[in-house]
């Protein structure tokens, strides 16, 4: 199965280039990013704890009618963390369905395991998604499960850690937007250190302002995130660059 995602992202890549190399002058269905965040902060979970630093993303991704494929890599500016997340997913009116892949390569070594598939050994976890947004509301519900890889409890079994999360967003003012999104732990998982069941780990209030420029807008967001499970709070900003 995780040989079977890495193909098929690849292959959409792939595929997709000789698309735009057919249509010639049309607009590129490629796009790439770069975000950058002030702490790592993701589904409420700390993602760096201990020498904390900014990170940046950059990402090539491809989206053609409902398909969507990325790549997209996670550093950090003092060089102690380093992510590699590949996925695909397809849209059909209010409703997507996607497969994702996240490694976390070594920091210290020349070499990797990254094409290490074992179940007991492999570092990637292999998460499948569902999303559910009204096109007649501003609102989202995610489902979401690691149902493969590096996702393993204390005693070493497939966690299956599973996370929900309800969102909406508020626009106003031509360019600003209010959100605030609501996520939980469904089970003993990566989410709560495999320790808890159900629970709220993740309350986000974020707001957006879009900086227009002549070619392209420039969000520039403030989170303030509450995680109930560790009674932790924070508050982070990100830059959003796309092309």
């Amino acid at each position: 199965m995780k040989k079977t995602l890495l193909v098929l992202v690849i292959w959409c890549l792939v595929g997709a280039v000789a698309v735009a190399q057919e249509e010639g002058k049309k607009a590129s269905d490629f796009h790439l990013g770069l975000d950058l965040q002030t702490k790592y902060i993701w589904r409420g979970m700390e993602m760096m704890v201990e020498d904390a630093a900014p990170v940046v993303f950059p990402q090539l991704s491809y989206q053609k009618g409902g398909l969507y494929a990325y790549a997209m890599g996670g550093y950090s500016i003092n060089g102690k963390y380093a992510e590699v997340d590949m996925g695909a997913s397809y849209t059909y009116k209010f409703l997507t369905v996607g497969l994702n892949d996240y490694y976390y390569p070594t920091i210290d070594s020349a070499q990797d395991d990254y094409f290490n598939f074992k179940s007991k050994k492999t570092g990637h976890w292999l998460e499948g998604v569902i999303t559910i947004a009204p096109e007649s509301i501003p609102a989202y519900l995610t489902l979401s499960n690691y149902f493969a890889g590096a996702d393993k409890n204390a005693e070493g079994k497939q966690a299956y850690s599973t996370y929900a999360e309800v969102g909406g967003h508020y626009d106003f003012l031509d360019d600003h937007q209010l959100a605030l999104a609501v996520g939980a732990a469904f089970n003993k998982s990566c989410y709560n250190g495999y320790e808890h069941g159900f629970g709220i780990c993740n309350v986000e209030l974020k707001y957006t302002y879009n900086v227009a420029f002549k070619n392209f807008t420039l969000p520039l967001s403030v989170m303030y995130i509450i995680n109930p499970v560790y009674e932790k709070a924070h508050v982070n900003f990100k830059a959003a660059f796309a092309f």
